[in-house]
């Protein structure tokens, strides 16, 4: 079921201009392409643009793929190389008439190719210049490429990941790069507000590894304040809160989550278990913590008795519990297809093309989308909006600045 489209979007005007590959930065911009900004990605027609256009396994025709549609709805691309002096004076026509500059490359690229403040300010004194590294640009790592699963290893994740005694494991998808990237266009929108007061652009940096360290959240506090250090625990569990893990059914698995005295009881009277509710052992959350290895069986005990849907229908509403979904039951679910998070997304190749739905509402709909352009698909069109002249569009493409 489609939800319906909304009739307006806040970023309409705001031009963005990006060079951007693979998760992050992508990720960060369609936020704002999808709010109605327009986004413009500047590829390299050399290299065959954004390198997601070329990542398998699966490709919908010449420079795309699943991987690149999934980062790239509603954007424009232009081609414009601008190692050129006649793609950098597009690119300044471009950023006069421009209210942002977006790139993803490592720290010490965007001095080289003049994508700062410092060196885009006096064609637009207004303009905001994001940049997001993996290891910002200020420091000895600047050089450093980095990726998301190096953030996740170098910050500590593998190790509060998965069943105490196994091997260090990373999360199953690229979280550091998808927070890195909303990261960096919130940063982005909060500077326009700022300049939008002031009249006056600035410079925002925001990296992989500041991010990933940022989100150690409360066990990184706990750690610098009293040297607690949260490990893997067993059941995918909380590290305080008892019980919330995973428990076993007569056919599966379910989470459970009584993160308050109030769901404990709840649950206790769901199941009904008047032994485990009267035993002195788990009357209260700090007692149910150190009792967690005794408190795990006896649970599974109750658990084992039904199957994980009975289980459903006598807990969600009542105490927070979800079923333990592999990716195709994930996406077999009927919420999200009854939500619209899951749509429709025809491509000129594959009609049948499916994605997912920004989860922004706005005014209770979503969020209106158009696939993932061609490469360089944009690039006369905008030419000519800088007052490029046909002759110009055309030898600028014969020689490979476009």
């Amino acid at each position: 079921m489609s939800a319906p489209v909304a009739p307006s979007l806040p970023l309409v005007g705001v031009r963005v201009l990006t060079f951007e590959a693979f998760g992050a930065g992508p990720f960060g911009s369609m936020y704002l392409a999808d709010l109605g900004a327009e986004v413009i990605k500047i590829e390299s027609r050399a290299h065959g643009g954004d390198a997601t256009r070329g990542m398998g396994p699966y490709f919908l025709g010449e420079h795309d793929s699943h991987f690149f549609q999934t980062f790239n709805f509603n954007k424009r691309s232009i081609c414009l190389d601008l190692k050129t002096s006649e793609g950098q004076q597009a690119f300044r026509r471009l950023v006069a008439k421009s209210d942002a500059v977006l790139n993803n490359l490592r720290g010490d690229q965007p001095d080289k190719l003049r994508l700062t403040y410092a060196a885009l300010r006096e064609t637009n004194p207004r303009i905001v210049c994001a940049h997001l590294s993996a290891y910002g640009r200020d420091n000895e790592r600047r050089a450093w490429p980095g990726y998301d699963y190096l953030m996740q290893a170098e910050a500590g994740y593998l190790h509060v990941t998965g069943e105490p005694g196994s091997p260090p494991s990373r999360m199953g998808l690229s979280i550091v790069d998808f927070m890195t990237g909303i990261t960096t266009a919130l940063a982005l929108l909060a500077a326009l507000f700022g300049t939008a007061r002031s009249g006056q652009g600035r410079d925002i940096d925001v990296s992989l590894f500041d991010v990933a360290l940022h989100q150690l959240s409360y066990p990184g506090t706990w750690y610098l304040n009293d040297g607690l250090v949260t490990g893997q625990m067993p059941r995918s569990a909380h590290p305080t809160a008892t019980p919330v893990q995973l428990f076993r059914t007569a056919d599966g698995w379910i989470f459970l989550m009584c993160m308050t005295e109030k769901f404990w009881h709840e649950l206790m009277r769901v199941v009904s278990a008047p032994n485990l509710a009267a035993d002195p052992r788990f009357a209260s959350m700090s007692l149910r913590r150190e009792h967690r290895e005794a408190l795990t069986p006896l649970l599974d005990a109750v658990f084992k008795k039904e199957t994980t849907a009975n289980w459903l229908a006598k807990l969600q509403g009542v105490v927070p519990a979800a079923a333990v979904n592999d990716l195709a039951q994930a996406l077999r679910n009927p919420f999200p297809l009854s939500t619209g998070m899951i749509r429709s997304t025809p491509h000129p190749l594959r009609p049948d093309f499916r994605s997912f739905a920004n989860p922004i509402k706005l005014d209770g709909a979503r969020l209106p989308t158009r696939t993932a352009p061609v490469l360089g698909a944009d690039t006369d069109d905008v030419l000519r909006e800088l007052g490029y002249a046909e002759k110009e569009i055309d030898s600028m493409r014969v020689r490979g600045i476009t």
